[in-house]
């Protein structure tokens, strides 16, 4: 990874995320140990296991026959139920290990295209605590262009839109797969544009995980980004925003500079993000944070090698 953050922040803001997701749900308690090539029928057992009454995380017997009731049933109710449970369960790392080698990934990742919005949140959820392995990675990266295209064009700041924007920043925390939202750069500025508070929140740990990466400077750089993106850097704007549009400011000069890129002409045309940033009103509104109410605020815009 590059950039600003290392590497123990990222893991440490995994295992948050991770953990913030357990605490919506009671885990399901764990009995015997089965054989991971084992294909059992769905019983009565099996879909107690989505029911809420067991405490503690299920086995690989049990997640065996929770995946195979996933696959198998058409019953909206246990499909949600059944996906809440399995997300519940890849909030932790060993459980995360065993879905995948259970096969899990592909039917928790084919309920993302079902209609029901909330069948597809919870699938959504379940897929970034499994995200968190980087192995498991390598199996959620078919999703990823599904999954922008949904995030860009489904309802706007729904609970979806949310869970795959969440989805999407664990995808991206290393370079490995940056690439593959490539074409999605402009929209998802867009997306900052349009969304609320916490949608805008979301699409800039995004970006910012973009950021860091000097092979995604100039696809930043050169995307079409309206105007307005200059007014989360008022100073009324919530910190929270503000100091992430600064960090993403930070980090994409600092690559700017490595590359030596600030020394030659660019390259960008009008109306890129590269002419918002290093314009004349861009600058002005830099020179006012600086005299910024918040220590934090200031701070940052001081650590912009520009000002």
């Amino acid at each position: 990874m590059g950039g600003a953050r290392d590497v123990g922040w990222v893991a440490a803001g995994l295992v948050l995320a991770a953990g913030a997701c357990y605490c919506f749900y009671r885990l399901t308690r764990g009995r015997r140990r089965g054989g991971p090539g084992l294909r059992l029928r769905p019983s009565r057992s099996a879909e107690d296991l989505t029911n809420g009454s067991y405490d503690d995380i299920l086995n690989a017997e049990q997640l065996q026959k929770l995946l195979y009731l996933l696959e198998s049933t058409e019953d909206p109710v246990i499909i949600e139920r059944a996906l809440v449970t399995l997300g519940n369960n890849a909030a932790f790392s060993v459980n995360q290990v065993m879905i995948r080698e259970l096969g899990g990934i592909p039917i928790v990742g084919s309920k993302i295209n079902n209609p029901n919005q909330s069948i597809k949140e919870k699938a959504l959820n379940a897929l970034n605590n499994l995200s968190v392995n980087v192995e498991n990675q390598i199996k959620i990266k078919v999703y990823v262009s599904q999954v922008c295209e949904d995030v860009l064009s489904g309802p706007l700041n729904s609970a979806v839109q949310l869970a795959g924007l969440r989805l999407l920043t664990n995808m991206t925390v290393t370079n490995d797969h940056q690439h593959m939202l490539s074409s999605y750069i402009t929209d998802l500025f867009h997306l900052l544009l349009t969304g609320n508070g916490s949608t805008k929140v979301q699409v800039l740990k995004l970006l910012l995980n973009l950021s860091e990466n000097p092979a995604m400077t100039d696809g930043l750089l050169g995307a079409k980004v309206d105007s307005s993106f200059l007014s989360l850097y008022d100073g009324h704007v919530a910190k929270e925003i503000l100091l992430r549009v600064l960090t993403l400011f930070q980090n994409i000069t600092t690559c700017l500079e490595k590359e030596g890129h600030l020394a030659i002409q660019p390259t960008f045309t009008e109306g890129s993000l590269f002419y918002l940033l290093y314009g004349e009103e861009c600058a002005q509104k830099m020179r006012a944070l600086v005299f910024h109410h918040d220590a934090d605020v200031k701070e940052k815009v001081t650590m912009i090698p520009k000002f």
